[in-house]
């Protein structure tokens, strides 16, 4: 069975040669280390071997990671990439340094109003239901230039850019396709002369999966979400 420092290894390697193929440099795309299920011996472990950003999908799971971890705390940077619910904005608000499913305006003024003061801006990045499924979270792509004036607005949160859940597929085409249709949003989205006015720093696209990591960097990604290709296969309870 492969070490995470192993692992951690051959997805650099992976990033590196997709960015490679696409022309860019594999500088351009951050690793965030999808923790989910996995424990905080696991997180440790890949920090030591020079991983600093880790995902966590169910707030009460990741709060407690924060705490066991927290002599960490300053040399790693947590994000919160699940749905979120109104009963739980107030702890992702007080414990993570980004959130990646932002999906409605109550949530991002939960999120602003519930910021403590001593910390900064909350990095923000809007979900996008990119292939219009029914049961995935995520606002509808006509929606996106709403939601982002309005978090503009909002100052305890940092508009840093989009992410997207696409439908799963094996099928590498139409895996590009959903990540360039993110692209082009995205891309648009930088471009509006409204939203070139607002002080927003649209700098992160937030796709690809260990499924499917080779596609979104091809179309675009910034930043990857990696969690079984570096921990291993995950054990639900």
């Amino acid at each position: 069975m492969s070490s995470i420092h192993e692992n951690l290894n051959a997805v650099k390697e992976q990033i590196s040669e997709a960015a490679k193929a696409a022309g860019r440099s594999p500088n351009e795309i951050n690793l965030l280390a999808v923790s989910k299920t996995f424990p905080p011996e696991d997180i440790r472990e890949a920090h030591q071997w020079g991983q600093r950003m880790f995902g966590e999908n169910y707030v009460q799971e990741g709060v407690q990671k924060i705490g066991d971890l927290k002599d960490l705390r300053a040399d790693i940077e947590w994000h919160f990439i699940g749905p979120i619910q109104s009963n739980k904005s107030r702890d992702v608000a007080e414990h993570f340094d980004w959130v990646h499913s932002i999906d409605r305006l109550k949530i991002a003024q939960r999120l602003n109003d519930q910021r403590p003061d001593h910390l900064p801006p909350l990095n923000v990045c809007i979900q996008v239901n990119i292939s219009g499924e029914e049961s995935k979270s995520g606002i509808q792509p006509s929606e996106v230039l709403n939601l982002c004036s309005a978090i503009a607005h909002m100052p305890k949160l940092k508009l840093r850019g989009l992410m997207s859940i696409p439908e799963p597929t094996d099928n590498e085409a139409e895996q590009k396709e959903s990540h360039r249709a993110l692209f082009t949003i995205f891309r648009n989205l930088k471009e509006n002369p409204e939203i070139q006015k607002l002080p927003v720093q649209l700098d992160t696209l937030s796709m690809g999966m260990s499924s499917d990591m080779t596609a979104a960097i091809s179309e675009g990604s910034t930043m990857v979400r990696i969690g079984t290709a570096i921990f291993g296969k995950r054990t639900y309870l």
